[in-house]
């Protein structure tokens, strides 16, 4: 049997090709262990809240080269601290039945018992490009989602207007570090050595 998930719907196709069964149905019904089998068959940007699934739409090639450049900067600078960097896809649970798909993670030790094999149960930073496609949801719902789930600095980097939020954790909510522009470096709290070049992180190619 095989699963095909694609936005706005999803089906499972079985072996004979030619039986298809609406998975729509099963919105709010599945499970965590669901949830985290369906993401290791699929391979696919899927999120979890509560029982229902959220497909996430196929990054562009700009986001990618954006999150390729601060993943090498990231993946340079916790070499020599012994951190461990990765992205996605993996999932970070938020808290038991809350799953997000951050597109760059980090722990600044790693053997932090939070770095798992198939999802990661924190992260001391993550990082969201901002999509075209719903940019509330990385700049307004995930800004909550990461709060929620104890995460000290969350960057929001946003192609669409240029720009880098740098947040830090205050209590149970976050606070603006800095806005950095074209320009400017953008600087960690969590990380006082890393500074990077806005202009660089959008010309990335």
């Amino acid at each position: 049997m095989t699963t095909t998930v694609a936005a706005p719907t999803m089906h499972m196709v079985l072996d004979d090709q030619q039986t298809e069964i609406d998975l729509g149905t099963l919105q709010g019904l599945w499970t965590d262990e669901q949830y985290i089998r369906l993401i290791e068959q699929t391979k696919r940007l899927i999120e979890f809240t509560d029982g229902v699934l959220e497909v996430l739409p196929m990054p562009t090639s700009k986001h990618q080269l954006i999150i390729g450049f601060l993943y090498r900067v990231l993946y340079a600078l916790m070499g020599q601290r012994g951190g461990i960097v990765t992205f996605a896809a993996l999932p970070l649970q938020i808290r038991p039945g809350k799953y997000r798909e951050p597109d760059i993670l980090l722990l600044l030790d790693r053997t932090d018992p939070r770095f798992q094999d198939s999802f990661w149960l924190g992260a001391d930073l993550v990082i969201e490009v901002v999509s075209p496609r719903d940019p509330k949801r990385d700049t307004r719902t995930k800004r909550r989602d990461y709060a929620e789930a104890g995460i000290p600095e969350y960057w929001i980097v946003n192609p669409l207007d240029e720009t880098i939020t740098v947040l830090t954790l205050h209590g149970p909510v976050y606070v603006e570090h800095g806005l950095f522009h074209r320009g400017e470096q953008a600087t960690s709290v969590l990380l006082a050595s890393l500074a990077v070049s806005a202009t660089d992180v959008f010309d990335a190619n």
